[in-house]
């Protein structure tokens, strides 16, 4: 169990890093806006507080290093969320890494950001008061597959070693 524990957290590292270079083509090649982790790191600086929704993340107060702590929950969740597919999949799916439980299973996390993190910036349920909610939700979906193919590339080099 430890191997997949430490070969989770690598997948997911390695998903994560697959999304930012993601969001850093799409921003050169279309234009899109890069995620903006300071406002990420702003509200789970005040999840101390009780604090889980707000109406505009932006007029809330500051918090000390919110951009560092929002690139630290990035990477964080998805570390996090590796070491859970891997401990859910078990040695026999890292041995033999396939895409499309990954896949599922990267969709399904999209849940937390629909409908904790999206409310909690004030974005509402889904990005339902975003511009453009529709094109907001499929970038997402496209990211968390692309978080799904950086994690199984990962898993195709390192999880074979997970039962050694």
């Amino acid at each position: 169990m430890g191997g997949s524990i430490i070969i989770g957290a690598l997948m997911g590292l390695g998903g994560t890093v697959f999304m930012d270079l993601w969001a850093i083509v799409l921003h050169r090649v279309v234009g899109n806006p890069r995620p903006n982790w300071a406002m990420v790191g702003r509200w789970a600086g005040h999840l101390p507080e009780g604090q889980i929704f707000h109406d505009k993340i932006a007029d809330v107060a500051p918090v000390r290093d919110e951009l560092r702590l929002g690139w630290a929950v990035h990477y964080g969740v998805g570390v996090i969320y590796g070491i859970v597919f891997a401990v859910i999949a078990g040695a026999s799916w890292l041995a033999e890494p396939t895409f499309l439980p990954i896949w599922i299973y990267s969709i399904l996390t999209i849940a937390a950001g629909w409908f904790l993190l999206h409310p909690g910036l004030g974005m509402g349920w889904a990005a339902s008061k975003s511009p453009n909610p529709w094109k907001t939700r499929g970038f997402g979906l496209l990211a968390h597959t692309v978080f799904a193919l950086g994690m199984w590339v990962v898993a195709l080099v390192l999880g074979p070693l997970a039962g050694t």
